[in-house]
């Protein structure tokens, strides 16, 4: 017997056939929410969607930090609040949005895109992410990158996290994303298991930029943002390179407390 085959169109239509086959499968075959295993059709019910992002905390326009809670949602509103590490000693990067405190249960979630491929987890931090710029009063980057991993990490993961959301985060604000723009030109020990002192010296000299950024506005993704060292080192690259201006985005902001 011949075999049969089956053509798909291509172009606009193609993709109007992708879709649709996409939710029809979304619908045949519901998954389970990533953090409360209820029935979802996406990456988190409706019920953790709308309890879990956005929290309302004031934070740091600088580094996202979380700022003391007598600041009223006006002083917010009015004028950009800065913890007083970045008062006395300004890093690199010129503003941080983040979506919530990395704890539970949305580190859940984080986890699931870094260590378990839960790929879709990328998007769903882009579109809330692209949700609270905006909200922001804060210019359009000119493009949107990762933070790099080094060779050998992304040979051993298969991909890069934070790329996973920079991709989509870039196509929700209409600007131009680029997976290559800043390379990690060294292999440094993973930055959980440092002290700060420790996490600056060991991405001191790790990046190096891949194409002319200067007068440019640069916005860097990342799942997590800890300490700041990596992103500070990162936008230092940049700004010696000639970038004009350095937005974070961050899924989550591990506090200080």
């Amino acid at each position: 017997m011949k075999g049969v085959s089956i053509s798909l169109p291509f172009g606009a239509r193609g993709r109007d056939l992708a879709a649709m086959l996409k939710r029809a499968f979304d619908i045949a075959l519901p998954g389970q929410c990533a953090l409360c295993g209820n029935v979802s059709h996406g990456v988190l019910c409706a019920g953790c969607d709308a309890q879990y992002w956005n929290e309302p905390r004031l934070r740091c326009a600088t580094c996202a930090l979380p700022l003391r809670t007598e600041y009223t949602r006006r002083d917010r509103d009015d004028v950009r609040l800065h913890c007083t590490a970045c008062l006395e000693n300004p890093p690199a990067f010129n503003d941080t949005l983040a979506l919530a405190d990395y704890r539970a249960p949305l580190d859940l979630l984080a986890v699931e895109l870094k260590f378990r491929g839960r790929l879709a987890a990328g998007a769903e931090f882009a579109r809330h992410l692209h949700t609270l710029f905006e909200d922001s009063n804060l210019p359009m980057p000119d493009v949107i990158a990762p933070v790099p991993l080094s060779s050998k990490r992304l040979i051993a993961r298969g991909y890069n996290q934070a790329w996973t959301i920079a991709r989509p985060l870039a196509r929700l604000l209409g600007t131009r994303a680029n997976a290559t723009l800043v390379k990690r030109v060294t292999h440094t020990a993973p930055q959980s298991k440092l002290d700060i002192d420790t996490r600056r010296r060991n991405v001191a000299n790790a990046f190096q930029v891949t194409e002319d950024v200067r007068g440019k506005h640069i916005g860097i993704v990342d799942d997590v943002m800890t300490s700041g060292a990596t992103l500070d080192a990162l936008a230092r690259t940049l700004k010696l390179a000639g970038a004009r201006r350095v937005t974070n985005f961050v899924a989550l902001r591990t506090p200080q407390d």
